[in-house]
């Protein structure tokens, strides 16, 4: 009697053998699509998270203002008409729209002022004036700037 043939009778152990292992490796391709998605949705609501007013701002040499926290941000359109984010504001509730918006330390907050370059200068000096007598003293005037704008002009 022959033992270990290769017969039928003690295959146990070699069936289990051929049992496929877990896959071990990671498939990258499905996280690659989510990826590629998310950078296409961020690509396309980024330009829309900018401050809605479109102005065109005049052009500068200056350097970009360091801050840290959110500023608050107040613009004039080329009418002269004053914005805070992206509702109108009249200019009797300019201040207490601004200090609303800034919350409790609203005074100690940035105010960056986006006037458009065709702006009256009125307008520009206004605001500034009343947000300086309405206790505000970081104020911003916020340009473009203009590097290659030298040469041309």
């Amino acid at each position: 009697m022959a033992m270990g043939g290769g017969g039928g009778s003690g295959g146990g152990r070699g069936r289990r053998r051929a049992r496929k292992r877990p896959l071990s490796e990671i498939n990258v391709t499905p996280l690659v699509d989510v990826m590629l998605v998310l950078l296409i949705i961020f690509m396309i609501s980024a330009p829309l998270l900018t401050v809605g007013v479109p102005v065109e701002l005049p052009k500068t040499e200056a350097s970009a203002v360091e801050t840290t926290d959110k500023p608050i941000t107040v613009s004039i359109d080329q009418n002269g008409a004053i914005f805070i984010g992206e509702s109108e504001v009249r200019w009797e509730q300019l201040a207490i729209r601004v200090a609303e918006e800034g919350g409790e330390k609203a005074r100690d907050k940035a105010v960056f002022i986006r006037a458009d370059g065709r702006a009256p200068y009125q307008a520009v000096a206004r605001v500034m004036a009343r947000l300086s007598a309405s206790g505000f003293t970081k104020l911003n005037l916020i340009t473009d700037t203009a590097a290659d704008e030298t040469a041309e002009g």
